[in-house]
């Protein structure tokens, strides 16, 4: 089941993500010299979930 964007974002403040910026419904957030956008939606795609769960376990 696809998670939100507020989940998304919940699990990478809880990792030490912090949040740089934000415009619209896209949050850019970022750790040591790593950055990653997550949009605001009710459901993220599958392919962008994917690759920032990927992002999330690699860096922590």
């Amino acid at each position: 089941m696809p998670i939100s964007g507020k989940e998304m974002l919940k699990r990478f403040k809880k990792a030490g993500w912090k949040v740089l910026n934000k415009k619209g419904s896209h949050i850019k957030i970022g750790k040591d010299s790593f950055r990653e956008t997550i949009p605001m939606h009710k459901e993220l795609k599958k392919g962008l979930e994917s690759k920032l769960l990927k992002r999330l376990e690699e860096i922590g």
